[in-house]
């Protein structure tokens, strides 16, 4: 397992204080020789949050708070002086930041305050929904992540995107890889090994979450997925 990396997806911001979340992923950076990435979501499901305690954020509040936590955790990493950081949200007094570099922060952002964060913050971006490159939805999220990265003067071609993807892999090919809908429903390993270079080379993926779909036992479909459909991935596209 030496050149895997594990990634956090995804962490629940208000109930992991930024200065707390800075110290478990750096000391994870560390175990692991910077194997690891972390995804951070601004919060879900706030019934179950306020059961711990955690006051609720209306929208607006909970993107600054992301906000907050990506600085902070970006501050808290790689060295260098001791951090004061005085927030709406955060506040640290004069806390040494860990050795460790910050490992790359994914966020599966939706609406257009909390896309313009990733913009400007986050090294990477997972649509949510099991969306693609085919979908609405990233076709309209998508240039606001641009757009908010441009205006921070950052390359956008530098914020990642790794899609969440999930789909059968039959023994013979389908039909139809997509349903009516336009969505992906998966198809042969041939066929999969197509749609992924396509989505590397024509529409610049930087990566893929599988999700097995179907009735194909889960151990099947995964060994399936990493002898089989990555490696082929991988060579046609350093062909």
């Amino acid at each position: 397992t030496e050149r895997i990396s594990g990634m956090v997806t995804v962490t629940n911001l208000p109930s992991r204080p930024a200065a707390v979340l800075a110290r478990t992923i750096t000391s994870l950076s560390a175990l692991s020789g910077g194997r690891i990435l972390l995804g951070l979501g601004a919060g879900g499901q706030w019934d179950l949050i306020e059961r711990l305690g955690v006051p609720r954020l209306d929208g607006a509040a909970a993107v600054r708070a992301m906000a907050e936590a990506i600085t902070l955790v970006r501050a808290l990493s790689g060295g260098g002086d001791p951090v004061t950081f005085d927030g709406e949200f955060y506040q640290v007094d004069d806390l040494a930041p860990a050795d460790v570099p910050v490992p790359r922060i994914f966020t599966g952002s939706v609406g257009p305050k909390s896309l313009a964060i990733t913009g400007q913050l986050a090294d990477g971006w997972i649509p949510p929904r099991g969306s693609d490159w085919a979908s609405q939805l990233y076709r309209e999220s998508r240039p606001r992540i641009d757009a908010a990265a441009a205006a921070a003067g950052r390359d956008p071609a530098a914020i990642a995107t790794v899609y969440n993807f999930g789909g059968r892999i039959t023994l013979e090919p389908l039909a139809a890889t997509r349903d009516e809908n336009g969505r992906w429903v998966g198809g042969s390993i041939e066929q999969w090994v197509a749609e992924l270079t396509s989505a590397v080379l024509e529409h610049g993926a930087g990566g893929f979450i599988f999700r097995n779909v179907g009735d194909t036992p889960a151990a099947v479909a995964q060994t399936t997925w990493a002898t089989e459909i990555v490696p082929a991935v991988r060579a046609a596209i350093s062909g």
